[in-house]
Parts: C-alpha cells; structure tokens; sequence
C-alpha cells in the first residue's frame, strides 16, 4: 500500500482501458468555449497582471482588466455570434450588480451561465468549511433568483479548492465539476454521498496560463487552439474526447488577439465529427448513458 497521501476521489483509470460510447449523432470529439467573464475588487485582492503595476490601487491591471467588461466581451459575443457557437458561460456573481448588461446578454444568447465564484478577487479554498458552504450558497441563491435556474456546474475562481470543495459542491445540488484537469474524458468524482461529473476543463488551452504565464503571442495561441483540435481529432477515433477552450474577455477581446482567435475558432467549427456543445450538455449525456449502458454504469461505479 502506498504511503502517500491520496485525495481519495477517484481511482487511476488508463484511457485506453475503457469502454468506447459516441456524443450525440456519433461524434466523436465535443469542443466547448469557456467564456470566464469576472469582475475584480478595486485596490484590494487577486486578480492577473499584464504588467507590473505597483502598490495598491494598481489602475494599470485593474483597468485592463475592466476592459472585458465594457469592450472585450461584446467583442467575443459578435465573433461568438458570427461563428454560430454555443458557449459556456462561466459568471462571478458580483457581474449581476456591476454590469447587469452583460450577464443579460449571456442568458439571450441561450449560453449555460456556469457558477464561477462571487469574485476573482478571491480564493475560496481558503475558506473555512462553514465559510466556503455559504460561499457556495450565497452564489448559487443568487444565480437561480436571476436565471429562474440553478447553475449544474462549477469553477473555483482560480481553480481554488479546499478538501471539502466537491462535497459541498455535491450538497449544494450541483452535477459537474471543471475544477480538475487530469483528463479528456468526463469521469466520476467521489462527492459526499454520491458523486459528480469531473468535466475536462483546459489549463493548457486556456488564455491565462498561455498568454499571462508563457507570454504566448497572439498568433502563438490561435496555433495552439488549432493544434489541439487537430490532434484531438485525430485522437478521438479510438476514444470519445472533450475539448474546452478556456478564455478570457480581458485577454482574448484585445484586438490584436481576436483577430487570431477568429482565425482559429473558424477552423474549429470546420471540422466534421465534432460536437460543439456546452459542459452542461456532456455532463447530461454521460448521465444519460449511465442510465442506459450498462457497461458504462459498471465502469464509473468502479472508479469511485
């Protein structure tokens, strides 16, 4: 037995020793956008920097970081709209009271609004079990008042966990997780008394890490996204896989770099055999074929 400590959700499982299922239609690769819209304390807590900024209050990055709100994401939206692409829309709830107009013009468009945390201002793995519990409530209260609907899925701001964060997530009612990026498929999470979807959610595709960590290039990053498809594609003949494109308006919604990512996301939508969905609907269709395949059922109840 091994002596290092485990986080006890669930069991290694090689993705080549699986059974094989399809997407709906027979597809075999689903790609989903996911949108990150948030809004950030001024002169107090977290948030990325394009550049040093100093002391607090640090205007160069908060401002930038604004940008999104007022341009960058109206920007996505059009390329979003010209493209026909579904989304998922992940939403710090402080959106509804700093600028209603964008969250509206999210649920117009159809998009699944995905809890994302009140602010990413903040890390709620951090919190005491009591305080993240009502973190969680408090966003998902005020997300069901404003869409008629509670969210099904989930992101920590910056991907912070606590030990109890899919337990409470499990309590609150939700059915997915993009917390964890430890795989291309949708698998099982172990979660108080039953279990989640652990959803692929991308740390590699994903704007921040690649432009604001490894100062990739705008063209640099569309490459990336266009690389990965392609592959994944290719990938996806032996096993069904899950694509997410993670980004953000503040970055991506800077001209210069939208220019690229229209480049990139057109050839995305130009490939055959793919799903272009949202996570909600892979969650629910890996729910439907846990209650219809019965060598699916027997394998997810295995690794958990």
């Amino acid at each position: 037995m091994s002596d290092l400590a485990t986080h006890g959700r669930y069991r290694y499982s090689a993705i080549q020793q699986r059974p094989d299922y399809a997407w709906p239609g027979g597809r075999r690769l689903a790609v989903y956008i996911g949108f990150n819209v948030e809004h950030f304390a001024f002169g107090n807590g977290l948030g990325a920097a394009l550049a040093p900024g100093g002391p607090q209050p640090d205007v160069l990055n908060f401002a930038w970081r604004d940008y999104g709100n007022r341009v960058g994401v109206w920007r996505c939206l059009e390329l979003f709209d010209s493209l026909g692409l579904p989304v998922g829309a992940l939403i710090n709830t402080s959106l509804y009271d700093y600028c209603p107009e964008v969250v509206a013009a999210l649920r117009e468009r159809n998009y699944e609004i995905i809890g994302h945390g009140h602010t990413n201002a903040e890390r709620q793995g951090v919190l005491s079990r009591r305080d993240e519990k009502r973190l969680i409530a408090r966003c998902t209260a005020r997300m069901r008042t404003e869409e008629g609907t509670a969210p099904q899925g989930w992101l920590s701001p910056w991907i912070s966990e606590s030990a109890h964060t899919p337990d409470l997530l499990y309590e609150a009612g939700y059915r997915y997780t993009l917390n964890w990026c430890h795989d291309d498929q949708p698998l099982r999470m172990r979660a108080g008394t039953g279990a989640l979807w652990s959803v692929p959610y991308p740390q590699e595709v994903n704007d921040i890490p690649a432009v604001i960590a490894r100062f990739a290039g705008a063209a640099e990053f569309a490459d990336m996204i266009v690389a990965n498809f392609d592959e994944m594609r290719e990938q996806s003949k032996a096993q069904p896989l899950v694509m997410g494109i993670a980004l953000h308006p503040y970055i991506v919604g800077q001209p210069f770099r939208l220019r690229h990512l229209r480049r990139a996301l057109a050839h995305v939508c130009s490939g055959k055999r793919t799903w272009l969905t949202t996570p909600g609907a892979i969650a629910a269709h890996m729910d439907k074929l846990l209650a219809t395949d019965k060598a699916i059922k027997a394998f997810y109840a295995a690794l958990i």
